[in-house]
């Protein structure tokens, strides 16, 4: 392994190493807006200049290996100057929005201005304005304030699998935007206001609402779909004013889906915030001493066995158990939480679950999707398993309706009878299962929703006894839409 010396310190890294990544092993600080840890590396900002000695010019970190005995300077009077200059050169044509951009305060720009920039300009020309791009009704963009890292373009290819956002143009009059006039089409597509280092693109339902430091931060996690995705929840008072999403690498990176990024406005609109009881035909609000005073009048004297509860889609454990707890104590063990007619064996815990967890599918070598489009029931869990097949080193079947998602598929069958085959070894496809290192199966809802949805079930288990275990590796997976069915 090459052994590298940033500013005088000795470092081990692995083969392919960037500098940067180096640097960042060390604590050391490389300014960046190009770079992103989870897209490609087009090093076209150079705002990451560092010297290497032996090299004719600064270099930039983020592109260039480390290479054995290398020696890099990052603070040194010629890095200075050249980021200086870069610095520079982005501000020539960078409006003064600050004061009216919905990324200030958590700008990149700002940031590595106040470290890089000058207290003037000696450009006198006329700076360059850049016609604003629609984008749809949730990114708001101010495209004279984009300085053309490509961060969004790279996601929009890389992680979204949408092709529509491209850089087109060359020198100064490069410039963002869609090649046809068109609005982004994509289930991802807010990743693009927090991957965008600047003020371009912005979140159109949060614009003017509020400033970063007016917010109280909490972390939470995202109820919309069944991941569970890292969030963040951002609020002024009692209202809440945006999500963002967290990093969490086993479960959602840091990505979260449109949904989950902008459904906090049904928070503010229409909500049962008071309990109702039904009166002259009619649902009355009351309060809750209320509430709980007719539902104990309406329980007392009923039979145990007569008294059945349903869980929410949403409801929290500590809810479940709560209500777990009361109807034992009615003498009831009448629960469901199955309110669309899903039918299947909840005998075993591992017949429900995600056994394979989200991080495993970047082991898996196969996935066979059965009776789901993880690009709407998961959009996050779609995206991960597209990073996994731009590796090349898994092939993705489905058996069911045929979706068009955002890698390649093989369809097998429409009628999810074939999996019997596939358990008993008649089909093709048993031997390709058998030949996997780590086999996945992913068992959608609208699988268990059917008539026979107790048979699908039986048929993917028999599927996961024979083919799907490999000593640790569980590959059986059932994929919920909502968080609560778990739980429940």
């Amino acid at each position: 392994m090459p052994t590298v010396i940033i500013d005088g310190v000795s470092l081990e890294v692995e083969p392919g190493t960037s500098i940067l990544q180096a640097c960042e092993q060390l604590g050391i600080e490389v300014p960046r807006f190009c770079y992103h840890d989870k897209l490609s590396v087009p090093a076209n900002c150079r705002m990451c200049l560092v010297q290497v000695k032996g090299a004719p010019k600064p270099v930039a970190s983020c592109a260039m290996a480390c290479g054995d005995k290398m020696e890099v300077l990052t603070s040194s009077e010629l890095v200075h100057k050249a980021r200086k200059g870069v610095m520079e050169m982005l501000l020539i044509n960078h409006p003064l929005d600050c004061p009216i951009c919905d990324q200030g305060g958590e700008c990149d720009l700002q940031d590595q201005a106040v470290g890089y920039g000058f207290d003037r300009s000696r450009f006198e020309e006329n700076k360059r304005a850049v016609k604003d791009k629609e984008l749809g009704p949730l990114i708001k963009t101010v495209m004279t304030r984009c300085i053309n890292c490509t961060r969004c373009v790279r996601f929009s290819e890389e992680v979204a699998g949408n092709d529509e956002l491209g850089q087109f143009y060359r020198g100064e009059h490069a410039e963002i935007g869609t090649y046809i006039e068109a609005a982004v089409a994509s289930e991802l597509s807010g990743n693009m206001i927090d991957v965008c280092p600047v003020g371009a693109l912005t979140s159109k339902p949060y614009s003017f609402k509020a400033r970063p430091w007016e917010l109280r931060k909490t972390e939470s996690v995202d109820v919309m779909d069944a991941m569970g995705a890292a969030i963040r929840v951002d609020a002024r008072g009692g209202e809440v004013m945006r999500i963002l999403p967290r990093l969490n690498e086993d479960v959602n990176e840091e990505w979260i889906s449109d949904r989950t990024r902008f459904a906090y406005d049904g928070l503010k609109r229409q909500r049962l915030d008071v309990p109702y009881i039904r009166a002259r035909g009619a649902l009355q609000p009351v309060s809750w001493d209320e509430a709980f005073r007719h539902a104990q009048e309406k329980l007392s004297g009923i039979r145990g066995d007569a008294i059945a509860a349903v869980s929410g889609d949403l409801s929290a454990a500590e809810e479940i158990i709560t209500l777990r707890r009361w109807m034992e104590t009615l003498g009831s063990q009448n629960m469901e939480c199955r309110q669309r007619g899903e039918v299947f064996d909840v005998s075993q815990t591992a017949g429900w679950v995600f056994n394979s967890t989200i991080a495993g599918i970047d082991q898996a070598d196969l996935i066979l999707l059965v009776g789901t489009n993880p690009r709407w029931d998961a959009a996050v869990l779609n995206a991960r398993i597209r990073k996994r097949s731009l590796t090349g080193k898994c092939e993705i079947y489905n058996i069911g309706t045929e979706h068009d998602l955002t890698y390649p598929v093989v369809q097998l069958d429409d009628n999810p009878t074939v999996l019997q085959q596939i358990a008993e070894g008649r089909h093709a496809f048993a031997e390709k299962l058998t030949a996997a290192k780590n086999p996945m199966l992913i068992l959608g809802w609208s699988a268990l929703s059917r008539k026979d949805g107790m048979a699908v079930h039986a048929a993917a288990s028999r599927i996961s006894e024979k083919y799907l275990q490999r000593g640790a590796w569980n590959g059986f997976n059932v994929l919920h839409t909502q968080i609560g069915l778990p739980t429940a």
